[in-house]
């Protein structure tokens, strides 16, 4: 028995029968190649569930879903791991996990989760290091609004969403 990062006991044989999270993201990435999609994110559960999250600069399609989801299955040997897999793309109102997603939506309204203060507004920057977010802040002692330009670095964000709106 081994003690895990949560400092619960895990049996050794558990630990060497995981999936490598590394070649699953390996088989996704060469899946990927020639198309405008991207991997997200892998989660392998100790139990061998493997959930694959992607995203596109235009559309996913259940199509692609399907392809990976093949392609994985006939690079992974279920008789030496059995897994259970499922691949997506990410909800439209998850939070973002990569840079690439911050840009993509650029000039859509998002919602941010920061210092403890949600700010609804216009993403209208991203790069490498930090983000900028127009939201209307009204002015003290008056009804006027105006929009403000926030800057938040990546670091200091819980999280940023596409804000869905329903008219």
């Amino acid at each position: 028995m081994q003690k895990n990062r949560g400092g619960h006991y895990v049996s050794l044989s558990l630990l060497l029968k995981m999936i490598d999270k590394v070649v699953i993201e390996n088989l996704v990435t060469e899946c990927l190649t020639d198309t405008d999609c991207y991997l997200v994110d892998v989660k392998i559960s100790p139990s061998n569930q493997i959930v694959v999250e992607i995203d596109s600069d235009t559309i996913v399609d259940i199509d692609l879903c399907v392809k990976i989801s093949r392609y994985i299955d006939e690079n992974m040997d279920r008789d030496v791991e059995d897994f259970e897999l499922e691949v997506g793309s990410c909800g439209i109102t998850s939070p973002f996990k990569l840079v690439r997603q911050y840009m993509k939506n650029i000039g859509n309204e998002v919602e941010v989760l920061a210092d403890g203060q949600k700010m609804i507004g216009i993403l209208v920057d991203a790069n490498e290091n930090d983000f900028s977010v127009d939201v209307q802040v009204k002015e003290k002692g008056k009804k006027k609004t105006v929009i403000v330009t926030k800057t938040f670095e990546y670091k200091n964000v819980k999280y940023t969403k596409y804000n869905l709106k329903f008219n």
